[in-house]
């Protein structure tokens, strides 16, 4: 073993982690990010590209080369284990294939999905975060609600094809077809003067069908998904200011336990002082 080995002395990888962490080189990164987001943009304009068409594509191989050199410098820092346990180095990873994907043939409109990279945006603003967290978070409980809502609009699909497919086979001819034109009214999206007045000058009645479908879907689904939303993220408000009196609660307590050991310390020291002056006094006796 070399005797001038120095165990406590940074390693090239630790280097390399140290770097890619700073949060200059972050915002730098964010900001050529940012700047290839618009430039993608700018090439779908044809006058822009018949202006300054060869400038954009160099500017997007720089802009690729920057983002392969990245994630090489993140491979080298974290290793493999660590650099995949981060989702979003694997979604920066499989952004930058694509981008690396030959530009001819069907393929070329597979590179302009490096545009989503703009979505790291999410990762770095806190509020953000919090947002995207809850609506993982949701996705259990919104899945118990889009099966209560397949269930409705199975029933009422099922319903208006045996009431209306015959006298209105473009909207209800079919299951398919209901379903569809229920999906449409339950967004409101011309649903009166488009379907259901129609639909009346036939049934005078249909009202009574489709009033309450509206309400079930429309009105009381949708609220469900915002309370859902609304509870969630409360309740990673509320984890996040569980995590932080905890973490406050262990430095006072390791505070604490300091002071408590340095006081200790001073009581002995001020036993051992007594002790010695009155071992002096007797020797002066």
């Amino acid at each position: 073993m070399d005797p001038n080995f120095d165990a406590g002395q940074p390693t090239l990888q630790d280097k390399a982690r140290e770097f890619v962490e700073r949060e200059t080189v972050k915002n730098t990164i964010l900001g050529v990010i940012i700047f290839n987001a618009v430039t993608l943009g700018m090439s779908t304009s044809d006058t822009i590209t018949a202006q300054i068409g060869p400038a954009l594509k160099v500017i997007d191989e720089v802009v690729l080369a920057i983002f392969v050199a990245e994630l090489a410098l993140k491979f080298f820092a974290y290793g493999l284990r660590g650099f995949f346990s981060n989702a979003w180095n694997i979604f920066d990873l499989v952004v930058v294939c694509l981008g690396l994907l030959p530009d001819r043939g069907g393929l070329s409109a597979l590179r302009g999905l490096r545009v989503i990279r703009a979505m790291r945006l999410l990762s770095v603003v806190p509020q953000m975060r919090a947002v995207v967290q809850a609506l993982l978070d949701a996705l259990p409980g919104m899945g118990a609600v889009i099966i209560m809502l397949s269930i409705v609009y199975y029933v009422f699909a099922v319903m208006a094809t045996l009431m209306y497919g015959p006298n209105f086979d473009e909207w209800f001819g079919t299951l398919g077809r209901s379903l569809y034109s229920l999906f449409q009214i339950m967004t409101l999206e011309s649903w009166s003067m488009g379907i259901v007045r129609p639909v009346m000058k036939v049934y005078p009645y249909a009202w009574a069908f489709f009033v309450p479908f509206i309400v079930i879907t429309a009105f009381s689904v949708l609220n469900l998904f915002i309370g859902l939303l609304v509870n969630t993220m409360q309740a990673a408000v509320e984890a996040d200011e569980q995590a932080e009196f905890e973490n406050l609660r262990s430095l006072v307590k390791s505070e604490t336990d300091i002071v408590d050991q340095r006081v200790i310390e001073m009581t002995a020291e001020i036993k051992a002082m007594r002790r010695e002056i009155a071992e002096l006094k007797g020797l002066v006796k």
